[in-house]
């Protein structure tokens, strides 16, 4: 009898749990700082309001069902593509399209105000994150247009840099580029973008450069930064990912750290391995790129194509949770939250297949014993804090 009475309140509380994390997630602000969807359309000629399930990490619909309230569409481009702002401005157009035909799923909004009106009336709140600020082409002027099409943050370098801030990909590498004035870091001119972009209220996005632009940002800016999708160095020591100085001088300068969901960031086994498959690959990949394809598209068909090889690179799904709670016990509840890279990686970690697996990350927090408050705050809480104190009204 006893022992039956055991597993009858085990069931119960099970219950009780599940229901506490739906709730949970159900009544938080889910903010996304990274997703790189619209690569995906102009390369690819995908619809995001069409069901892509099976082809792509998102879709509108799948969107709505994974909870997601808020959106930052990444709008990227090499550092060879010529003309990379009318490009930029090609991306925009495309969500633009996709909201003018969707007015009761989703709506661009220019700040936190609209932004809690859109979650109020059951809408995705979408905004633009340029990644890579040569998009802008070094004018100040073109800089201020996007920020009009509604980017509230631009990632100041990609992997390449740019002649006014030095990328992580080109500081850790021994030949790598350096800025106009011959150095790594920001230029004066590389100053003047971060002053610009703090009096729009643009957000300051650390993701992908390299240390010394790191602490000229740091040194420079007059309200907080956001890394939009970078994880934790200590755990994954990968170029792309921050360090614990960093993460402090984040938290010290009121920011956030949105955790990134690829695996090679996340998992320190899977660099070397994902190495080796793409070296067995080269030849095929270098032909797709030969014939004109996009060097990122073509390795990711390769991804598709030796499905059964790639997808033993996942990461643990406990990964996640580990880099999160990093940051957390490092810094604080305060200042961290989550930019999936959704649709720009290859490799999500286990579990996280797509969208609407965002609820994964509640549940697992729940049964870690993070309050209501705490899930709120690393969910979308604290990114809603930093946009709110970069705006200028």
């Amino acid at each position: 009898m006893k022992t039956k009475l055991f597993i009858l309140l085990g069931i119960a509380t099970l219950q009780l749990s599940a229901q506490n994390y739906q709730k949970i997630h159900s009544k938080a602000i889910l903010v996304d700082t990274h997703n790189d969807f619209l690569t995906q359309t102009m390369e690819k000629n995908l619809v995001f309001d069409t069901d892509l399930k099976g082809k792509t990490h998102s879709d509108l619909n799948r969107m709505k069902e994974g909870g997601l309230d808020v959106q930052f569409f990444s709008v990227w481009s090499d550092g060879e593509r010529v003309n990379p702002y009318a490009f930029a401005n090609r991306q925009i157009d495309s969500l633009d399209a996709v909201i003018k035909r969707n007015p009761d799923k989703i709506v661009k909004v220019a700040n936190s105000k609209e932004l809690l009106k859109a979650v109020k009336n059951g809408k995705i709140a979408a905004l633009v994150g340029l990644e890579g600020g040569h998009q802008f082409e070094n004018d100040l002027g073109k800089l201020e247009a996007l920020y009009n099409r509604g980017t509230r943050y631009i990632t100041l370098t990609w992997n390449n840099s740019t002649p006014w801030a030095t990328s992580a990909a080109d500081e850790t590498n021994p030949e790598g580029a350096k800025n106009s004035e011959g150095k790594n870091g920001l230029t004066a001119f590389g100053k003047q973008v971060v002053q610009k972009m703090n009096r729009l209220g643009m957000l300051i996005d650390i993701s992908h450069v390299g240390e010394q632009t790191f602490y000229d940002v740091i040194a420079t800016t007059s309200k907080p930064v956001i890394a939009s999708h970078s994880s934790v160095y200590t755990l994954c020591p990968h170029p792309r990912n921050l360090k614990d100085d960093q993460i402090k001088a984040i938290a010290k300068n009121g920011g956030v750290i949105q955790i990134n969901f690829n695996s090679g960031f996340i998992d320190p086994t899977v660099d070397k391995r994902e190495s080796v498959f793409l070296k067995k690959y080269k030849a095929e990949i270098d032909s797709l790129t030969q014939a004109g394809m996009n060097p990122f598209i073509a390795q990711e068909s390769i991804y598709i194509k030796y499905a059964d090889e790639s997808q033993q690179f996942r990461a643990p799904f406990e990964l996640v949770i580990k880099h999160i709670e990093y940051v957390i016990n490092l810094v604080g509840v305060d200042y961290v939250g989550i930019g999936s890279d959704f649709d720009g990686i290859f490799l999500p970690p286990k579990q996280l297949d797509d969208v609407t697996d965002y609820i994964k990350i509640t549940k697992a927090l729940v049964e870690k014993g993070y309050s209501e408050k705490d899930i709120d705050k690393i969910l979308g809480g604290n990114l809603l804090r930093v946009l709110k104190a970069n705006e200028t009204n």
